[in-house]
């Protein structure tokens, strides 16, 4: 009867663990996913051409390009065969132009 009373303690105390772990896991963020992307974006406008760069969410080689002021990035770059197929996440690299001092 003691080991049975021992089984749903041990049960009950690890429902009772899952639920903190699950409540610990919620968000408290006032932001909304929407202003979350906006900051980020923002951030990231900002940021700094660099020799290896990432391509980002709306971006297409003729903004990186304006950006970054690389005319050549077709050129540098030979795994890209249709500059118009540009998508998030495809590594890139470019010759940034000199920052100002």
């Amino acid at each position: 009867m003691a080991s049975s009373s021992l089984q749903i303690a041990d049960a009950y105390c690890a429902i009772l663990i899952l639920a903190l772990m699950l409540l610990g896991s919620i968000r408290e963020n006032t932001l909304t996913d929407l202003e979350l992307t906006d900051v980020s974006r923002n951030q990231l406008k900002d940021k700094p051409c660099e020799e290896i760069y990432v391509v980002r969410e709306g971006e297409t080689l003729h903004t990186i390009s304006d950006k970054c002021g690389d005319p050549f990035i077709v050129e540098q770059n030979p795994h890209i065969h249709d500059p118009d197929d540009v998508f998030p996440g495809l590594v890139i690299k470019i010759t940034p132009k000199p920052t100002k001092v």
